[in-house]
């Protein structure tokens, strides 16, 4: 997928929107998968992209965030963290399919299927120009903020 053309999907947002990819041509897209709501990694992760989000949208950069939680799960965890930005319920796996980040994991020594927290850049003109898997949350939103710089 890296440098091609993502296809259109649209998935319910948070805020009483629906997102849809093709709406955001002509910006730079920060797509972040994380796995739950209210987890420390998952609210760590939030909170540092939106510590970042005015510097990101300096810089033409929208971000939103996908999980597999419901869409009052998103409300009350972007609401409890004041995350500036949407979040997307793919309670169907649409977008985790599409970016093929729905892995297994080790979790207490038991085997789960889950997200793999990813992160992906899409430019201007639709095109994947970047991603990270099996992302480390520290330091990682810095680092997006200097690719989205880069580009």
């Amino acid at each position: 997928m890296l440098n091609q053309v993502i296809p259109d999907f649209e998935l319910p947002s948070t805020s009483g929107k629906i997102f849809r990819l093709s709406e955001y041509i002509g910006k730079k897209l920060v797509i972040y998968f994380y796995p739950k709501d209210n987890t420390p990694g998952c609210t760590n992760q939030g909170k540092d992209l939106r510590d970042l989000y005015p510097a990101l949208q300096t810089n033409n950069a929208e971000v939103v965030g996908i999980s597999r939680d419901s869409l009052k799960s998103h409300e009350n965890f972007k609401a409890k963290f004041t995350f500036p930005f949407e979040l997307l319920a793919d309670t169907e796996e649409k977008a985790c399919t599409l970016f093929d980040v729905i892995k297994m994991k080790k979790m207490y020594g038991k085997e789960v299927r889950g997200i793999e927290r990813s992160t992906f850049v899409i430019n201007e003109k639709g095109v994947l120009v970047h991603e990270w898997r099996k992302v480390k949350v520290d330091g990682h939103a810095q680092e997006v903020l200097e690719f989205i710089q880069s580009i």
